[in-house]
């Protein structure tokens, strides 16, 4: 008489795929090198890796989203994003509202409106992970704290930006502490429509993930690296300290119970 051993197939890791993983930090992991190489290059470099590091940081962004939150997600979040980003910034552009007066450089590449295409895609990179944050701590309150972590955010890309020539502003009154040349009101204009368009997104994506989600190491990534690529950049190699330290401050103070939350291992 004989016993047969019974071994049970093994259970799958939760997840998303060990090639869908890569795929998603390849794109993540690119979209901080090439910002990491900002200070180390200038002119025709530069400006290629200006927009390169727009898409590489949206499609990681929109891959994110896919696969925590599935398709309907993603292909909801993509034209909706895109198309407030265009909109917002072509009224910016012919009506200085809501950010003040402004124009782009042709240096961007081709513009629809007066705004380079590669503009929206900015708003796509930004605008998913705020939305992630704000829905993990913010309660009723998503669309206040996800339009001042875009306001936050602002704080460190846009000085960069005019100072590599990629926009120009009109500077009549208050200017943003520390950035004499970006009117005080870019921030208040970035919170109006962050609160737009974080509030829109909320009602109309899901909230529910995946069975086998991705994790939300990604979207914690870019925001770490936001913030302290901001704070190390502006001291250390752009000759911003009162910058780095301003932006590290509000940035910092919005992304502390995100992180706590996180950490706490609270996974909406």
């Amino acid at each position: 008489m004989s016993i047969r051993h019974y071994n049970p197939r093994r259970r799958r890791r939760g997840g998303i795929s060990p090639k869908a993983r890569n795929l998603l930090f390849f794109f993540l992991g690119l979209t901080i090198a090439l910002q990491i190489s900002y200070p180390l290059i200038d002119g025709e470099p530069l400006r290629l890796v200006t927009i390169a590091t727009i898409y590489a940081g949206a499609l990681a962004m929109i891959l994110h989203g896919h696969l925590s939150y599935g398709a309907k997600y993603s292909t909801r979040y993509l034209p909706i994003t895109a198309l407030f980003g265009l909109g917002i910034e072509v009224l910016g552009v012919h009506t200085g509202w809501p950010f003040g007066v402004y124009e782009y450089d042709p240096s961007l590449g081709a513009q629809l409106f007066g705004v380079p295409l590669v503009v929206p895609f900015a708003w796509v990179m930004m605008v998913h992970p705020a939305l992630v944050a704000a829905r993990r701590i913010a309660g009723s309150w998503v669309f206040a704290y996800g339009g001042a972590l875009l306001a936050a955010w602002d704080l460190f890309l846009d000085p960069q930006m005019v100072a590599a020539g990629r926009w120009k502003w009109e500077v009549t009154g208050a200017h943003v502490p520390f950035t004499p040349d970006i009117p005080l009101s870019n921030p208040f204009g970035w919170l109006l429509a962050g609160i737009l368009i974080v509030g829109l997104l909320n009602k109309v994506l899901p909230r529910e993930r995946r069975k086998n989600p991705a994790s939300l190491a990604a979207v914690d990534a870019l925001l770490l690296w936001t913030l302290f690529g901001g704070f190390i950049g502006n001291l250390f190699f752009f000759d911003r300290p009162g910058l780095a330290f301003f932006g590290t401050l509000i940035m910092g103070s919005l992304l502390i119970p995100y992180f706590f939350s996180s950490w706490l291992g609270n996974k909406d």
